[in-house]
């Protein structure tokens, strides 16, 4: 039963050790299926969370007066300068930590589609008609989670879409002008984004994979998409079926149709129609050199509106019309959780040594998540831990009582081994010895048990949060544990055994 009691406190900071172990490696898991995918970005504008922290930390105002000024959020904006020299830097990022990076650009796709038997203009988009930018397409722009462009090995390979997409028809892309279907996991699709190609689409209506495979669009040039008018200024076309047989007109085709593997993740790629940015860059290539191009360089008036444009929207213009090769956000992929780290301390050096202004700010949203999770979770296991030292140490506590009312239960035997020689550490070494005995008994015990209690435990976890194995008792932790309860056992047990040793052989002897 001394033993038993003593094992109480090992118990329960095993027991929480367990699930710590247990959870830690769900996380673990995770990361690697999950957060893996996730891109390191960076946009033209990112965020600096320094200025969200500070703001957090500043303290109520005394005073009655009220101060302009700008917000947090805005703040904590940042123009990053993607200039050639930064391109470059990120371009030579070792092949051996990222397979993939991927540049978007704000080119715009002039895109049209036979429907019906007539042609008409259609986008590669999940938005409204209203063509508002909605919020999804902002984070994308941010994160590099929920975007329509996927990228290309380094060295040509389809490694993102084979590792993270599950092939449901069709074909993996092969050239830069085959584009994809995404579905979410229950094989639905964004309506807008088959309303968008002139696909007539009610709620709930369903596809068979044959009507959508073998989809096509074609992809006009500005030269052919683009007319010039008397006044100089430029505007779309109308006649679509010249457009289609214009000789630099390509074709676009759904040549498959994908879904993601992972279950925990909705993946990287919106629901919709995703192309690589081998076909953004060869519009780009195709376009820099058109009339409207050409024309819209030459001016700071939009060459379609005659609006006067400013210094921060010509550079816009000119990139919707793929005049601008400087993308709107780079996404490096990561060839594993733990290669990020070098990636961003990579990305860090570039930044040593330069004023605020000039320096490039990423977002890292598997770091953001991770280090969430991880402090959330390291958070609950130093309280649990905290409450089960708690028991350790009355353990220990009743340890010292237990010896001591031991030392004077055997007062005279102190006195006997005294008088046959003994010295006063042999006397506190027997007290010692059993101590230990008692405190690696009681470590043993208390392992055993947690270790029992896992199974019951994972039984129940499963029933409740649906994940398996979720108590897991490391080995090196209950050798901890067990070498602790021996420690501080004998700790405890240590100033009664002293206190036994001093006693004076001949009174020993007289006490009953």
């Amino acid at each position: 039963m001394t033993i038993f009691a003593s094992s109480i406190g090992i118990i329960g900071i095993a027991v929480v050790l367990a699930l710590s172990n247990g959870f830690q490696r769900q996380i673990d898991q995770t990361q690697k299926e999950t957060l893996s995918q996730f891109p390191v970005t960076i946009s033209q504008v990112g965020q600096d969370g320094s200025g969200q922290q500070q703001n957090l930390k500043q303290e109520f105002s005394k005073s009655n007066s009220v101060t302009a000024a700008t917000s947090a959020a805005e703040k904590a904006q940042h123009e990053n300068k993607l200039t050639s020299n930064y391109l470059d830097y990120v371009d030579k990022i070792s092949p051996s930590l990222t397979k993939n990076i991927s540049k978007t650009y704000a080119t715009g796709l002039n895109l049209i589609r036979s429907v019906n038997g007539k042609y008409q203009a259609v986008k590669l988009s999940n938005t409204k008609q209203s063509g508002q930018t909605d919020f999804a397409t902002l984070m994308a722009q941010t994160t590099g989670v929920g975007g329509s462009v996927y990228p290309i090995d380094r060295n040509g390979g389809q490694s993102f879409l084979k590792s993270n997409y599950k092939l449901l028809s069709g074909a993996y892309p092969d050239k830069p002008t085959d584009v994809v279907m995404v579905v979410n996991r229950d094989n639905s699709i964004n309506i807008n984004a088959l309303r968008n190609l002139g696909i007539s689409v009610k709620e709930n209506k369903k596809f068979t994979f044959d009507q959508l495979i073998g989809t096509t669009m074609q992809l006009v040039s500005n030269d052919d998409f683009y007319q010039s008018l008397p006044t100089g200024n430029f505007l779309p076309g109308n006649d679509y079926q010249k457009m289609s047989q214009a000789n630099k007109t390509k074709t676009l085709k759904v040549v498959g149709i994908l879904r993601v593997k992972s279950k925990n993740s909705d993946g990287i790629l919106a629901s919709g129609i995703a192309y690589s940015d081998r076909l953004t860059k060869q519009v780009m290539e195709d376009n820099r050199d058109s009339a409207i191009v050409k024309a819209q360089k030459n001016s700071n008036r939009n060459v379609m509106t005659n609006q006067e444009l400013s210094a921060e929207a010509k550079p816009q213009m000119l990139a919707m019309i793929g005049g601008n090769a400087v993308p709107t956000s780079i996404q490096i992929y990561p060839s594993s959780f733990k290669d990020k780290d070098q990636i961003l301390s990579y990305l860090d050096k570039y930044n040593k040594g330069k004023s605020k202004v000039n320096k490039v700010v990423y977002t890292d949203l598997a770091g953001n998540v991770s280090n969430l999770t991880g402090g959330l979770m390291d958070a609950i296991i130093y309280v649990l831990v905290a409450f089960a030292g708690i028991s350790l140490i009355t353990s220990m506590i009743m340890i010292a009582i237990i010896t001591y009312t031991s030392v004077l239960e055997r007062t005279k035997e102190i006195g006997v081994l005294k008088a046959l020689g003994a010295r006063k550490r042999d006397i506190t070494r027997v007290f010692d010895a059993e101590t230990t005995i008692l405190g690696f008994g009681s470590g043993i015990l208390g392992v055993l048990i947690a270790w029992l209690l896992t199974f019951p435990a994972n039984i129940i976890l499963e029933k409740i949060t649906g994940l398996s194995g979720v108590a897991a008792l490391n080995l090196m932790h209950g050798v901890i544990l067990i070498l602790i309860s021996t420690a501080l056992t004998v700790l405890g047990g240590h100033v009664p055994a002293r206190m036994a040793a001093k006693k004076d052989a001949a009174i020993a002897l007289r006490s009953e």
